[in-house]
């Protein structure tokens, strides 16, 4: 396979990679009990997601090159230098000072560790502490690992490696980066932003809160995952770039959970549309939007604006939206918005995908202009990308939705042609 190029200069420009990762065993592993720990407010029935899953991936493979985290992993991890560099830093992290486990780890063979590392490795219960001990597991399995896009985000030709809120998702970036940096499809630039610019140890980042919008603009949600201080370290290493850049940052509730990331409330359809939840990205007057402007490396203005449509018109950037829930119902909306309904996925502008259970939400797309085709339709030939304009492809996502996130969640874009603007 030919070595793929970082490029993400806008969050809508035609796909030419992405990397996903198929839910397993570690979903699975997961129960009533542990949820809260692993941010989960609910349990998965695999055996219902795999289904609507697989077919958000056969639509994905329809349309460009799709990698899944488990075979980079393996293929990475390989080379042994990698693979002993990435246990280190997962000793480090999750097993500080337990040599005795961290040997354990380190002697699991290549052929199955690229799996234990996202489903989990039991504790052996070899002494009385182990034995009596309540935890199944010396390493966690990863089930919030589907939502590729959290752990990395891109920027131009840069993987940012981000800095999560929670430690029970700091071993998906240190992956990540470890596939990234160091997997001959890739060899990309990366850089934690937090790690290099934040002095205060509040920074936190994460990659459902960033999208891309055009080279020169970025929007990011401050909320229960991205501190203002992560922004703050986003923007100073956007200040060690030529030219100028626009940074909108939009606030964010602390709750309900579905308010976790910036692309829960906003995503972008096409160069002149975005889907919102209006409640908050129209009508909210309690929480800010701030519009940074750097020039040349400098910070030349900070100011708040009225909101981020407001904000993207000022400098020549004129979106429609479209209501997540349709415009006549709070209820609907705050429904819809609670089960992924804002959260698309763009394949070229113009076409998206997303759960087909917001009714109300695809409704207000087909009245946009967008045709509207189910999945199983593009993967079985009866439908294909090149006949529609507009389209939205849509996953049942009864389930999947479930897990707190949508089509945009679940993706984790390397490569994107840019948009002729």
């Amino acid at each position: 396979m030919q070595k793929m190029n970082i490029n993400i200069n806008s969050d809508i420009g035609k796909l030419n990679g992405v990397i996903v990762h198929l839910p397993g065993a570690e979903v699975e592993n997961m129960t009533p009990e542990n949820a809260e720990r692993a941010l989960y407010s609910d349990i998965l029935n695999l055996s219902i997601a795999l289904p609507e899953y697989h077919d958000f991936i056969g639509v994905l493979k329809k349309f460009t090159t799709v990698f899944e985290v488990n075979d980079l992993l393996h293929e990475v991890i390989k080379n042994h230098e990698y693979r002993n560099e990435l246990l280190q830093l997962i000793c480090k992290n999750e097993h500080s000072g337990d040599d005795d486990l961290c040997n354990y780890i380190e002697s699991i063979g290549d052929s199955i560790l690229a799996k234990n590392l996202i489903q989990g490795i039991e504790m052996r219960k070899d002494n009385l502490t182990r034995f009596i001990d309540d935890e199944r597991y010396c390493l966690h399995p990863l089930p919030n690992f589907f939502f590729t896009r959290d752990a990395s985000f891109s920027i131009g030709d840069e993987v940012m490696i981000s800095k999560m809120a929670n430690n029970v998702r700091v071993r998906e970036t240190l992956i990540m980066e470890t596939i990234l940096k160091n997997h001959p499809l890739f060899n990309a630039k990366t850089i934690n932003p937090v790690n290099t610019y934040d002095k205060t140890g509040k920074g936190t980042i994460e990659g459902g809160d960033v999208i891309v919008v055009r080279e020169d603009i970025l929007l990011v949600g401050s909320g229960d995952r991205t501190s203002t201080q992560g922004i703050d370290s986003v923007i100073e290493h956007l200040k060690t770039k030529k030219g100028n850049h626009h940074i909108i940052i939009q606030e964010l509730p602390l709750k309900p959970e579905s308010f976790i990331h910036l692309d829960m409330v906003f995503t972008l359809l096409d160069t002149d549309k975005c889907m919102i939840y209006e409640p908050l990205i129209i009508n909210a007057t309690k929480y800010f939007t701030i519009h940074v402007v750097i020039d040349n490396g400098k910070v030349v203005s900070i100011k708040e604006e009225k909101n981020i449509l407001t904000a993207l018109r000022k400098i020549g950037m004129e979106l429609e939206p479209v209501v997540c829930g349709g415009k006549h119902n709070q209820i609907i909306m705050e429904r819809e918005q609670w089960q992924s309904g804002a959260n698309f996925f763009t394949l070229e502008p113009g076409k998206v995908i997303g759960y087909g259970r917001n009714v109300n939400t695809i409704e207000a797309l087909s009245k946009s202009g967008f045709d509207i085709v189910h999945a199983k339709d593009i993967i079985s030939g009866k439908e294909a990308f090149e006949e529609h304009k507009k389209l939205v492809v849509t996953i049942d996502g009864n389930e999947l939705s479930r897990g707190g996130g949508g089509a945009r969640c679940m993706t984790m874009p390397v490569s994107r042609q840019d948009v002729n603007w």
